[in-house]
């Protein structure tokens, strides 16, 4: 970055949806990033957009389903370094939603699958572990890969 340059972060926001104690997950396929490992439900923020404008639109495209913003609680917050990329991750919580739950996106989505909150695959990316558990201990932010 030359003296000139401003810096610029990118912006994501993931969904924890939460049914009976589980989490959704989403295993990752064809993205070029940890593909095979589980997420969430998730995307970057496309510009002139809230987060839960963001996630509300992600969750749509990617699952089928419509998320009211009063639905939506801001759980956690992450600052992520991730190669070569500077990310601000926004992560909300959501119990209601209208719609069935369907894997939109097979081509990049290996699947759609609900995991006990306390018992998560071992295969979960490591910035959504960090959330998921950060949250459960009372923790609303965090930074990785520093």
């Amino acid at each position: 970055m030359t003296s000139k340059e401003k810096f610029k972060a990118y912006a994501s926001a993931y969904v924890i949806l939460m049914k009976d104690g589980q989490v959704l997950l989403s295993r990752r396929a064809n993205t070029g990033y940890r593909d095979g490992m589980y997420s969430l439900v998730a995307g970057h923020f496309e510009g002139g957009e809230t987060a839960k404008q963001c996630i509300m639109r992600e969750a749509a495209e990617e699952a089928g389903i419509s998320l009211n913003p009063d639905d939506l609680e801001v759980a956690y917050c992450l600052h992520r370094l991730s190669l070569d990329r500077e990310y601000f991750d926004v992560f909300l919580t959501a119990e209601k939603w209208q719609g069935e739950i369907v894997n939109m996106e097979p081509e990049k989505c290996g699947g759609l699958e609900w995991f006990p909150l306390n018992d998560l695959p071992t295969e979960v990316i490591p910035e959504v572990r960090q959330a998921i558990e950060h949250i459960g201990q009372g923790i609303h932010f965090g930074e990785i890969g520093w």
